[in-house]
């Protein structure tokens, strides 16, 4: 059965794009990641598997460079939010700059980079900011520590109690991300008919039913679409 729709939620369903603004390379675009690296080599466990000096490494710098990124306006816009709703941002993005800019409620889907976590069945996780992580640094179980990030083919996280916020929801922001990636594309489609519903993307090449697509860049749309949520809190 699905939740009833709470008229105060607003959930945020974030991607690359909007950390890209604040100077974050995506992975998909001209300039993207998997331009320099190889998908299997860093961000898969059979990579993990033969390599892990150099997925260490791989992290160890996109680590680094997010912890110098600083929130852009789309996400202080996003963080204002909180000021008259209850908001759940549910974001597809390892970095922390929602957190950063002040929202209080964020789900990440795909792990995060400021933690680390053991290589058993049962890992402890530990937060290491923009600290390295390097060969034969042991969790307290004795496994090599790894970076708590979701890799192709293992299983992404937090996807129940996200598909739950996204149903339970009054108006619904997909922001930064063109819905390619599975399974956290699939969430739009729990959003409710009776929902507002809007994405902001670049380019998108199929709008989900029921949206309405606002192109361009995310610090240029948030803002006032936040502004029009604001002013129209009870």
């Amino acid at each position: 059965m699905k939740p009833e729709v709470q008229p105060n939620k607003i959930v945020v369903l974030s991607g690359a794009g909007i950390s890209a603004e604040s100077g974050l390379p995506t992975f998909r675009d001209s300039n993207g990641l998997w331009n320099n690296f190889s998908l299997q080599d860093v961000a898969t466990p059979e990579g993990w598997k033969a390599n892990p000096e150099a997925v260490l490494a791989f992290y160890n710098e996109r680590r680094a460079r997010a912890s110098e990124a600083e929130p852009n306006v789309a996400h202080e816009a996003i963080a204002a939010l909180d000021e008259a709703y209850e908001v759940v941002v549910i974001t597809q993005n390892v970095d922390d700059l929602h957190e950063r800019a002040g929202s209080r409620t964020v789900i990440h889907l795909h792990g995060q980079l400021a933690y680390a976590r053991g290589t058993s069945t049962a890992p402890k996780r530990y937060r290491i900011d923009a600290a390295p992580i390097s060969l034969g640094q042991l969790c307290e179980d004795g496994t090599q520590l790894r970076p708590d990030i979701v890799w192709f083919g293992e299983d992404v996280q937090h996807m129940d109690e996200a598909r739950r916020h996204a149903a339970s929801a009054a108006r619904v922001l997909v922001v930064g991300t063109s819905l390619s990636v599975f399974p956290a594309a699939s969430l739009v489609k729990a959003a409710r008919g009776r929902a507002e519903k809007v994405i902001n993307c670049l380019d998108i090449q199929r709008v989900p039913f029921g949206f309405t697509f606002m192109s361009g860049k995310a610090t240029g749309i948030v803002p006032p679409l936040v502004r029009r949520w604001l002013d129209q809190a009870g």
